[in-house]
């Protein structure tokens, strides 16, 4: 071996073991999980049931910093520049993807800037409509709106929110002309659900719960792959007519890019082994989220694709990109 070949492979050898030095120290000080939402939401309680096992089983106090607003952008953004030492981590979501594509800049890169370690859960979204409403099942609904083009409305929460996505990608695969109709929040979807301002709308299960069970609205379907333990008489989109329709909201952590591999492989093992726990998976049950940890490499690619496939529906909805 030349001498240029030998200290190339002590530099390897020194960085290797530097890197696994720090994976053994690692975590030196508390964690932090920026979630991008407020407090006392899906998001948030997910983060915080998971963030106490992790803090038990890594020794270090696990800190929830809830910083909401502009579609996630600053709170991603600050954890984009943080130090990539595997303490500073980053809640993502279906809105990690959808701003990928809505906006027309963002400050950092989406796939490059950060490496997801595991998601921690689905959760469904549900067509539903008021326990009055002539629809009584998924097929009532298509039916009207493919002999009455343009008259049917269509409720979601904001214009680029994943419900508001999912809201378009149902018309999409309806093939039938409706009117999707933009709330500022699930409340004044609900009121208008129950006033009969609108016919129907998608949104997430859970916060709808209370108004399922207490009579006010039905569920026509949920659009995740099977059928929601919660409502385990309520038929999935796929069985009810349309087959592609299919869309579930998710939770994930990851950390900033350039975080050492062997940080990473730590923190996958420690949250996989959280999100996987009895105890934590009763927990998000309770919460209509479905426990479900997967490896970077999963994840990565996991991201990617609902980039692409967000993306997509924003384009074929001619949504403005802001």
């Amino acid at each position: 071996m030349n001498l240029l070949n030998r200290r190339a492979a002590v530099a390897v050898l020194a960085a290797s073991l530097a890197s696994v030095a720090w994976a053994q120290s690692f975590p030196s000080k508390p964690l932090k999980i920026i979630v991008p939402f407020g407090a006392g939401g899906v998001a948030d309680l997910t983060a915080r049931t998971v963030g106490q096992k992790l803090s038990l089983s890594l020794g270090q106090p696990v800190v929830i910093e809830n910083k909401p607003g502009a579609g996630g952008i600053g709170a991603s953004d600050a954890v984009a520049k943080s130090a990539p030492d595997g303490h500073t981590l980053l809640l993502m979501s279906n809105a990690s993807a959808v701003t990928a594509t809505l906006f027309k800049s963002l400050p950092y890169d989406t796939v490059k800037d950060f490496t997801p370690v595991s998601t921690l859960g689905f959760f469904d979204i549900a067509v539903v409509t008021a326990s009055d409403s002539k629809f009584k099942t998924m097929g009532d609904l298509l039916a009207y709106a493919k002999a009455n083009p343009g008259k049917l409305n269509i409720g979601s929460i904001n214009i680029g929110s994943t419900q508001n996505l999912a809201a378009e990608l149902f018309k999409s695969n309806a093939g039938a002309e409706m009117q999707i109709v933009p709330f500022n929040g699930t409340p004044a979807v609900v009121t208008a659900l129950r006033g009969g301002q609108i016919d129907a709308a998608v949104e997430i299960l859970a916060p709808m719960m209370g108004q399922i069970k207490g009579g006010a609205l039905r569920a026509l379907a949920v659009t995740s792959e099977k059928r929601s333990a919660l409502l385990p008489d309520v038929p999935t989109a796929k069985e009810s007519g349309l087959p592609a329709y299919v869309a579930s909201s998710w939770n994930a952590l990851a950390v900033p890019s350039g975080t050492p591999k062997d940080v990473v492989a730590r923190l996958h093992r420690e949250i996989a082994a959280a999100v996987n726990d009895p105890e934590v998976s009763k927990r998000l049950r309770e919460l209509n989220i479905e426990p479900r940890a997967s490896t970077p490499e999963q994840s990565q690619a996991f991201l990617q694709s609902e980039i692409k496939r967000w993306g997509d529906v924003i384009i074929k909805a001619n949504i403005p990109r802001q």
